[in-house]
């Protein structure tokens, strides 16, 4: 059975939504924690597939987690093999760095359910799936599009929401995974940083009641699309 590495940067941070067409797909799903001892010594080269997940930490703060500095050496190893790897919000970040970008502090705390805008390479990509679908937003940093990739969506406040190599590589700063994950409770606990963004909690709420299922949907079918692609 083909194999499926998930790597948390944080508990509640998970496959969520993917987790379905990654399983029907035909992959074993294993996970670890990048706080488990372990994971220093976890070789990114083996698993079929590697998701990286989100998180509140930022790429550049080395200092704070010293493990961001060896996952990606890993990760641009396996990036430059050309082995299957998805990366979601800080994932994709983490995805760009390892390409060789900058990842830094960005204009605005971007949160809540909003649509992002499809490029012409993305009609034609995975992402056609979320077009004009509000997926979740919960960020504040972004990334300089690494080379030889294809933009695949933009949002109004951030001109880099998604992008690819290849098809075997794609990387995402939206959470189209997110909508349906009763860890997103957690989520709202960072009432603070819900403020940030100009919103209240229960605004929040009400977004993800509304938007919340459609959005995992349409994420579902995009990775569906994008592991029917993997070369």
């Amino acid at each position: 059975m083909k194999t499926a590495l998930i790597i948390r940067h944080t508990p509640y941070e998970g496959i969520a939504g993917f987790r379905a067409p990654v399983e029907a797909a035909g992959y074993a799903i294993d996970r670890i924690d990048v706080t488990d001892p372990d994971f220093a010594n976890v070789d990114f080269d083996q698993p079929d597939l590697v998701v990286m997940m989100g998180g509140p930490m930022g790429v550049y703060e080395t200092d704070k987690h010293p493990w961001i500095g060896g996952e990606i050496v890993r990760l641009a190893r396996r990036i430059m093999l050309d082995r299957p790897t998805l990366g979601v919000c800080l994932g994709g970040q983490m995805m760009a760095a390892a390409m060789g970008s900058r990842v830094y502090p960005g204009p605005v705390k971007e949160v809540g359910f909003a649509p992002v805008a499809v490029t012409g390479a993305g009609q034609s990509s995975p992402l056609r799936h979320i077009a004009d679908v509000p997926v979740l937003h919960w960020h504040g940093d972004t990334f300089d599009l690494p080379e030889r990739t294809e933009l695949l969506a933009s949002s109004d406040h951030y001109a880099h929401q998604a992008f690819r190599r290849g098809n075997n590589i794609l990387a995402l700063q939206c959470h189209p995974e997110m909508g349906e994950d009763p860890r997103f409770d957690i989520w709202l606990e960072d009432e603070p940083y819900v403020a940030q963004a100009g919103l209240t909690v229960a605004a929040l709420r009400a977004q993800h009641d509304r938007h919340g299922a459609a959005a995992v949907a349409a994420g579902r079918q995009m990775i569906g699309d994008w592991l029917d692609r993997l070369e």
